[in-house]
């Protein structure tokens, strides 16, 4: 589509509203602005033109301002309830050192909109334009009220630290990477940038749903928004809740009740595995004889385990190795004396054991030596020694309440 088109046929523009839903209360709580173009009597996307890097950045900010004026007015005028997500590309809010799309908004308050329902969505890639002064004009929007939300959320590692120093109110992810990437890739994305979102205070959206398999994901992993063509497709005007395409109540619903027959499951398995322990004729007397004992053991965790050995409290290992090869049982003498300490949650979970008296079934996490995803079965001998039984990958594939986290 040629710009000059567009621009001087701005009454061909429209804006499309495409429904954000809330993990809270499963209805809608706002709409994300897209631009429709009319052409030969079809409603076209106005993406190429918003990405289109020759189409000069004064054209984009006149399209936007149109687009945004009637998004507003519409839900003035309907008394749409809910927040309004609007996108803009760095280069457009710079222009005029962001004063234009500031008092367009304050001509909108006047009318009843108020600032807080305004959700400002800026790309990360945009983070590498001036970022000193988007970031300066951002902060100084927000002291209007206006919400920020960084879009693309992952795409760049490098900007974690911007997006530290800007602390936006939305993080927004897109969860068409999950068919585009690796599930072990775009686990440790969403790892990284779930951990930023706590820490500065931000709320997860995932955008682009478009399956069962997606919300789930979504919902499993901390959204608190969602969006896509699984619930709503874009309309020219505000939806209601029941305009949805599927009713995210019972979904959520059914998310929940296979959560809870994989926790059931895990936690039987750890009783089982306790249960062994429990049941060993031979008993655990002291670091002296504790490759003895773990020989006495591997037999009952034959199935299960790959690797088997004993720590103390502080985290020395206090016996061989015991790793199972072509399916028999090895020593690896030279791992006595290791120190593990240092692993994550360690010492927390050798203070559960203690006090509790129970074993502990770790969450999974990659193995230094094998790069395999596995757990781990801890359980307390006494106060201060604690056997270790690694789960090996092939058992936690075949058993999916292990496998899924």
């Amino acid at each position: 589509m040629d710009p000059l088109d567009i621009l001087e046929n701005l009454d061909h523009v429209k804006p499309a509203f495409q429904p954000i839903v809330s993990a809270v209360k499963h209805t809608i709580i706002g709409y994300e602005i897209f631009g429709r173009y009319q052409a030969d009597g079809e409603w076209l996307s106005l993406a190429e033109f918003f990405h289109d890097a020759d189409v000069p950045d004064e054209y984009k900010v006149e399209v936007d301002h149109h687009l945004l004026q009637l998004a507003i007015t519409e839900m003035l005028q309907s008394g749409a309830a809910g927040s309004l997500f609007i996108n803009r590309n760095a280069k457009q809010l710079l222009i005029n050192g962001g004063e234009d799309f500031l008092h367009t908004l304050l001509e909108f308050e006047k009318q009843g909109f108020s600032m807080n329902r305004l959700v400002l969505e800026i790309t990360e890639h945009d983070f590498e334009e001036r970022f000193d002064v988007l970031n300066h004009l951002l902060l100084y929007y927000k002291t209007y009220g206006i919400q920020i939300a960084v879009d693309h959320v992952g795409a760049k590692s490098s900007n974690i630290d911007r997006i530290r120093q800007l602390k936006p109110h939305i993080l927004k992810i897109d969860t068409g990477i999950i068919r585009q990437s690796s599930p072990d890739v775009f686990q440790d994305i969403l790892y990284s940038v779930s951990l930023l979102a706590l820490r500065i205070g931000a709320k997860l959206s995932y955008e682009n749903i478009e399956d069962d398999h997606q919300l789930y994901f979504a919902w499993k992993n901390g959204g608190h928004y969602y969006q896509g063509f699984h619930l709503a497709r874009p309309s020219f005007a505000p939806q209601l809740d029941d305009s949805l395409l599927i009713n995210v109540g019972e979904k959520v619903l059914g998310f929940i009740q296979r959560e809870k027959t994989l926790v059931k499951e895990r936690l039987a398995f750890a009783l089982a595995c306790e249960e062994k322990m429990k049941k060993m004729p031979v008993k655990w007397q002291g670091p002296e004889t504790a490759d003895a004992f773990i020989a006495s053991v591997t037999e009952a965790f034959d199935e299960e385990s790959f690797r088997i050995y004993v720590c103390n409290s502080d985290g020395q290992q206090v016996s061989s190795n015991f790793r199972k090869k072509e399916g028999s049982w090895a020593m690896e003498m030279d791992q006595k004396g290791s120190h593990w300490a240092f692993r994550p949650y360690f010492l927390e979970n050798i203070l559960h054991m203690r006090t509790w008296h129970k074993g502990i079934l770790s969450d999974p996490y990659a193995d230094i030596e094998t790069a395999e995803m596995i757990r781990t079965f801890s359980f307390p001998l006494s106060d201060k020694y604690f056997l270790f039984v690694d789960i090996s990958y092939a058992f936690i594939f075949d058993h999916d309440f292990l496998f899924i986290e």
